[in-house]
């Protein structure tokens, strides 16, 4: 036979149908007290889908004994055990001598304390004496009655708990009371109507069981976006939503001439030493920037030479970085340090869908992988997410940036943008993008801006009075103020919550 504790449902279903013949209502913890809680409301769900039964589950609280009031259940009150032991030394105890006897120091001083306050023993001459012959050990007394009914007077319960010899206890119990169709025995109910019954006309008579609505399905172990995918979306939203088309970005491995030379970073800035770039070890270099595809007629030597002598000589209105531009450094392969790589690919796309010299405008976007050798710490990875946005036109002002940059953001809720100019080799002017945060009390950059150099622009073969908007912001930190993240190695890596990429919900970035 199965333990109490593991009785099968169709067992403890009919036990509780046989209790509830014989008195009603019935409460479980009396009546089954030993059953774990989760077995007796399955079973009476059971039965109170069928309306054999009626239940509401009630909640009390009870005191029960704490290892120290067990002990004096056993062997008596400290008081006690330390007038016991005074009532039988004819001549007293010394203190010493009194814990030797008990063999406490604890019992030994919190009883003297409380025989003191009720009379029973005195100090005479350095010992301890008995006042009276015989006590009532009302301590052990209203412990007893608790340990065997779970309840006794509010005002005692309150002072055993103030002694620490209580604690209370959440008691979940069902009132249960029979149903309408309430029967010793189940009836049998049919889950499948067959062939069978029907062709026997059995189905007339048998009880079907009925579908269980609130029943919840098995979790499925679905799969769930990322956060970042999350936030990654409402920007393509975003982008969309003003007119920006999306740029292809799935080359991580460009040239140096596009990730740098194009873009007019000379051959000596910092970020192209190794301990900025990530240089490929095989194979080392690229060839030559050529056609894409056999319907690509664009004249990359030409485009490849202007870009030779912007850097060495200076042209389009430039005088250049003066230096011997080495075509070596710029065929190095690099993981991709910025997505401004495939911008520049794109912008030279554009020129040649020029007609009669003007090209035409554009708005191009990207969100994707960049990779930079950086130390790794809570706010930085080698590897993060850049947002990048391009828009060409004619008649572009750096205030229409300004005022751009402010409707953007907008639309993620950051407003109150402070601009403050910086550097950047391939735009001038160049603004950082700064927003209050209210958390950190203190304004933070959220995203790097500027127009595209002429010199860049010109090289590719675009008009002069074209203008380009470059601006961008990392994915990251967007995702970890939403979703109040302060390592990024919670976000990224090994140490990620599956639980917190499968519970988080969707973000609005234009919502608290």
């Amino acid at each position: 036979m199965a333990p109490a504790d593991n009785k099968p449902a169709g067992d403890l279903t009919s036990e509780i149908l046989q209790a509830l013949s014989k008195a009603e209502p019935v409460l479980s913890a009396e009546t089954f007290p030993h059953l774990p809680f989760e077995s007796v409301k399955a079973a009476l769900d059971r039965l109170a889908s069928r309306s054999m039964v009626t239940y509401e589950q009630v909640e009390r609280e009870e005191a029960t004994l704490e290892p120290e009031a067990e002990v004096i259940v056993s062997h008596g009150s400290h008081e006690a055990r330390v007038f016991e032991a005074v009532r039988k030394a004819l001549d007293g105890l010394s203190i010493q001598d009194l814990e030797k006897e008990i063999g406490d120091k604890t019992v030994t001083k919190v009883g003297q304390g409380k025989a003191f306050k009720e009379k029973w023993i005195k100090k005479d001459a350095n010992k301890l004496v008995a006042l009276v012959d015989s006590i009532n050990d009302v301590t052990r007394d209203q412990l007893r009655v608790i340990q065997e009914t779970r309840t006794h007077d509010a005002k005692i319960i309150a002072d055993l708990k103030k002694r620490k010899l209580l604690k209370m206890q959440k008691i979940i119990s069902f009132k249960i009371q029979k149903g309408p169709k309430f029967a010793l025995e189940m009836v049998k109910e049919e889950t499948d109507l067959t062939v069978e019954m029907l062709a026997s006309g059995s189905w007339k008579t048998a009880t079907f069981k009925p579908y269980n609505f609130k029943a919840l399905g098995a979790d499925q172990r679905a799969g769930a976006l990322h956060p970042l995918n999350k936030v990654r979306q409402e920007f393509r939203q975003i982008f969309f939503e003003m007119g920006f088309t999306e740029m292809p970005t799935s080359r991580f491995v460009e040239s140096g001439f596009w990730n740098f030379d194009a873009l007019f970073v000379p051959q000596q800035h910092p970020a192209r030493d190794l301990q900025d770039t990530f240089y490929i070890a095989d194979p080392k270099v690229a060839d030559r920037p050529g056609p894409e595809s056999p319907d690509d007629k664009r004249d990359y030597n030409e485009y490849f030479e202007n870009v030779k002598q912007v850097h060495e000589n200076g042209k389009y209105g430039s005088i250049g970085y003066r230096y011997p531009w080495s075509e070596d450094e710029s065929r190095k392969l690099v993981l991709r340090t910025h997505t401004t790589a495939i911008s520049g690919s794109m912008l030279y796309k554009l020129a040649s869908e020029s007609r009669n010299g003007r090209s035409p405008p554009a708005r191009y976007f990207s969100i994707d992988r960049v990779f930079r050798n950086e130390s790794v710490d809570a706010t930085h990875l080698c590897e993060f997410h850049q947002v990048e946005g391009v828009i060409a036109d004619y008649g572009l002002t750096l205030g229409g940036l300004m005022e751009f940059m402010t409707i953007f953001f907008g639309k993620m809720g950051v407003t109150d943008l402070k601009f403050k100019p910086a550097y950047n080799p391939y735009t001038e002017p160049s603004m950082e993008i700064f927003s209050f945060h209210k958390g950190l009390n203190k304004l933070i950059e959220i995203g790097n801006s500027g127009v595209f150099r002429p010199e860049m622009l010109e090289a590719m073969g675009l008009p002069s009075d074209l203008r380009v908007y470059g601006f961008g912001l990392s994915l990251e930190r967007p995702t970890m103020i939403k979703y109040g993240i302060s390592n990024i190695r919670e976000l990224l890596g090994h140490q990620v919550n599956l639980t917190f990429i499968e519970k988080n919900p969707a973000v609005r970035l234009d919502k608290d």
